[in-house]
C-alpha cells in the first residue's frame, strides 16, 4: 500500500511562486512515475507534469517554462516549483505515483492564485 502526502498550497497573487511537495510512504517501487495533476473547479483532473525515477520530465503545454517538476528518489519525493503563476492555475494539485501498472492518488493540496 502507498501513502501520498502533499504539502506546500496556499494563496498567492499572480505572478507569484509556489513549491509543492509530495512524500510517498509504504510500498515504493524502484521503477516507477510520479507526477502532479490539476483539478480546477467543476472539472476533471488533468496531467500537470511527471518525471521518471531516471528523471525524464515531461509537461503539459500551459506550464512549459513556468514549471519545474524534481525528484528525490532516496526521499521517494516530487515537488513541483510554479512560477509565473497566473488565475486559471488555480485548484487542487494531486500527486499521483504510478508503479506496477497501478495509479495511487493523493488528497491534493489546494493552490489558489488571485488576479
Amino acid at each position: 500500500q502507498v501513502q501520498l502526502r502533499e504539502s506546500g498550497g496556499g494563496l498567492v497573487q499572480a505572478g507569484g511562486s509556489l513549491r509543492l511537495s509530495c512524500a510517498a510512504s509504504g510500498t515504493i517501487f524502484s521503477i516507477n512515475t510520479m507526477g502532479w495533476y490539476h483539478q480546477a473547479p467543476g472539472q476533471s483532473r488533468v496531467l500537470v507534469a511527471r518525471i521518471c525515477n531516471n528523471g525524464f520530465p515531461t509537461y503539459t503545454t500551459s506550464v512549459k517554462g513556468r514549471f519545474t517538476i524534481s525528484r528525490d528518489n532516496a526521499k521517494n519525493t516530487v515537488y513541483l516549483q510554479m512560477n509565473s503563476l497566473k488565475p486559471e492555475d488555480t485548484g487542487v494539485y494531486i500527486c499521483n505515483l504510478y508503479q506496477e501498472a497501478r495509479d495511487n492518488w493523493g488528497q491534493g493540496t489546494q493552490v489558489t492564485v488571485s488576479s
